[in-house]
């Protein structure tokens, strides 16, 4: 059976395992920093959509340089043995009634960061919609969790729907953009949207 490019193990997942990552999904977040500069030293973080654990790892040891404090939420629980000390984790639904109660007794944050993505089906338009609302929900954590002057970056599914999410976080933030790394796979219609400089409500 022949194999796929996407089932090789590419020059980013080399890199990954090799750095001690759970997943390629490092390096997005990596070029996202480089580019937008979200997160500084000290800094309080919700990591949504945490699982394995790569976006939260890399936010530990390079981007937070183990000062501050991280608040890592998936409904699977993250693959980091240990688990940093600057790393709370729970696992559940971010946005059940339950998991927003832990949020907010450990909130607000200075940057929200998520990498959240639905289970895919195949059908890219299901999956879309999925990928849609899973960023809106996380959006709205952005608008009862981040502190003024806070960043957000979210991943969304591209199907035409992330130009109503775009219009929303405009009227929250001062200055948003889409963005798609270059660490994204070539066939992948993921993108995304950072939001820079909360506003006050």
């Amino acid at each position: 059976m022949a194999t796929s490019r996407r089932d090789r193990a590419d020059s980013y997942t080399k890199r990954a395992h090799k750095e001690g990552y759970p997943a390629r999904s490092v390096y997005k977040l990596e070029e996202i920093q480089n580019t937008f500069k979200l997160v500084k030293p000290g800094d309080s973080v919700l990591d949504v959509g945490a699982a394995p654990g790569s976006w939260t790892l890399f936010t530990h040891r390079v981007l937070l340089k183990e000062q501050g404090k991280i608040i890592a939420v998936d409904l699977n629980p993250l693959n980091l043995n240990p688990i940093p000390h600057t790393v709370t984790a729970f696992v559940g639904d971010a946005f059940s009634k339950d998991i927003r109660s832990k949020l907010v007794e450990n909130g607000p944050y200075d940057v929200i960061i998520s990498d959240v993505a639905p289970m895919t089906m195949g059908n890219r338009s299901v999956d879309t919609s999925r990928s849609e609302y899973l960023a809106s929900q996380v959006i709205y954590l952005a608008s009862e969790h981040l502190k003024v002057h806070g960043n957000l970056v979210v991943k969304v599914f591209q199907g035409g729907g992330q130009v109503e999410l775009i219009q929303t976080m405009r009227s929250m933030f001062a200055k948003v953009k889409p963005f798609k790394p270059k660490a994204c796979r070539d066939d992948s219609f993921e993108i995304y949207l950072v939001g820079l400089d909360k506003k006050e409500s």
